[in-house]
């Protein structure tokens, strides 16, 4: 492996397809009552505006979440950070980015969701991968519950 060939940095990015308008799916993302539906099991505090602190808390998981909102633009992006272990960051934080593209003259949208900043390291992959698996999981509950009201989430996790 030569230097350009260096990993010094952990990210995926994970997408799923929701039948919804890009603007409705936003919304499921940054409406603390929509998110607490299918997401965050104890409930979310605070909108997901640029500049915001809010609470996302887990009951399948111990304790509240601080999450910062960096930037918020209705309806194609949020981008946000959140404390994190084995990241690169001097801050111990990762940055996640969901992006919303609209499909299909807007009947439904693309959701891309990127997490980065974990060392590259063993347990930077593990931390990685787990987050990975969230995401992608609230991917699917995210389509069951804006598509057709079910709530995926509950009891998966405990």
């Amino acid at each position: 492996m030569n230097a350009s060939e260096r990993l010094d940095e952990l990210s995926f990015t994970v997408s799923g397809r929701v039948s919804r308008p890009c603007a409705e799916v936003y919304e499921a993302v940054a409406d603390p009552e929509r998110l607490s539906r299918y997401f965050t099991t104890g409930g979310a505090q605070g909108r997901l505006e640029s500049g915001a602190e809010v609470i996302w808390n887990f009951q399948d998981f111990p304790g509240a979440f601080p999450v910062r909102v960096l930037e918020a633009d209705r309806p194609r992006r949020i981008v946000i950070e959140w404390d994190g272990e084995a990241t690169t960051s001097t801050r111990g934080t990762t940055t996640v980015v969901f992006e919303f593209e609209p499909l299909d003259d807007d009947s439904r949208t693309l959701v891309t969701i990127t997490e980065s900043s974990w060392q590259a390291t063993p347990d930077g992959a593990r931390r990685a991968f787990d987050n990975c698996e969230g995401w992608t999981s609230m991917l699917g509950a995210m389509k069951a519950w804006v598509e057709h009201g079910i709530t995926l989430r509950e009891g998966f996790y405990r």
